[in-house]
């Protein structure tokens, strides 16, 4: 990851869910599970880490989506016209 995330935003939990979000590629996703198995956390905990996220696009939140391929939220709501383009962009291609 090549962005260092500033001092004093976040809580420490929230800090290492933006870091490993940091670290998904471009051009991929990966589940909210997924993440929270790395973390030792839940999926929940997972997202609303990610809702509370400053740093959008640079943490890109967007790359993380539910399991079965759903979108789920993006930007503290379901927005997933929003996700869906910002994927597309990225040439990650959605089936919801």
């Amino acid at each position: 990851m090549s962005f260092v995330l500033p001092a004093g935003k976040g809580t420490p939990f929230q800090r290492r869910v933006w870091v490993l979000c940091a670290s998904i590629p471009r051009g991929q996703v990966r589940t909210y599970g997924w993440m929270a198995k790395r973390l030792g956390s839940s999926a929940r905990a997972v997202g609303q880490a990610l809702k509370a996220n400053p740093f959008a696009p640079r943490v890109p939140c967007h790359r993380v989506i539910a399991a079965g391929g759903m979108l789920g939220g993006y930007a503290g709501k379901l927005n997933s016209t929003k996700k869906r383009r910002m994927l597309a962009r990225e040439g990650v291609k959605c089936a919801h």
